[in-house]
């Protein structure tokens, strides 16, 4: 595979999300927990109650203020372009797209069990889905992806995860949701290259 190669799928991902955000930034404050609520976040009482299901899907390009969204499309941008070289942009948006539903449901579970509910939103749960992936993908491969060593990469994602408990008011939740659904995602769809080696043949 080559490294090379742009990964087309995660710049336009990363372009949404920072062009919603501007948009939002044009029109309210995106700290703010209810204005975000009015555009989209996440909050299992609407979802359960109203019917507003689109919200676990429109929460996914929502972030709250530049901190936010800059940690999570620098994450996005490293790891999503690796993913997207090593597995293909089908399979890249499947992980992306499911591991970030992923995260949100299990997150939504955990709120109806606890019943302490909180607005959300954010890509994290989808790049959960991405480290999930690349994690699986690393074991696989002896701790190589593509010409990428694998130690680097599981370390990036160990950090995240250390990160995600040791810092408040984030949706580990949604983390965890989403790393699993990557993995288990990258069991059904990733196959590992075999390396076919040809011989000389001598007449």
């Amino acid at each position: 595979m080559n490294r090379n190669k742009k990964a087309y799928c995660t710049i336009i991902l990363v372009m949404a999300n920072v062009v919603v955000f501007l948009y939002l930034s044009f029109f309210g404050m995106t700290e703010d927990g209810g204005f975000m609520l009015q555009h989209g976040a996440m909050y299992t009482p609407f979802v359960m109650e109203q019917g507003e299901y689109y919200r676990i899907f429109t929460s996914m390009f929502l972030h709250f203020g530049i901190n936010h969204l800059l940690n999570n499309m620098i994450t996005l941008l490293v790891l999503g372009w690796t993913l997207e070289n090593e597995i293909g942009r089908v399979k890249y948006l499947m992980i992306y797209f499911i591991g970030g539903l992923g995260g949100n449901l299990l997150s939504m579970g955990m709120e109806l069990r606890t019943q302490d509910y909180a607005v959300s939103a954010g890509a994290s749960g989808a790049i959960f889905g991405i480290v999930g992936a690349l994690v699986y993908m690393a074991v696989r491969n002896r701790g190589r992806i593509g010409n990428v060593s694998g130690r680097g990469l599981i370390f990036m994602c160990a950090l995240t995860l250390y990160n995600g408990f040791t810092t408040t008011g984030i949706d580990n939740a949604a983390h965890i949701g989403g790393a699993v659904t990557g993995f288990v995602l990258a069991v059904v769809l990733y196959h590992k290259k075999r390396i076919v080696r040809y011989e000389r043949e001598e007449f």
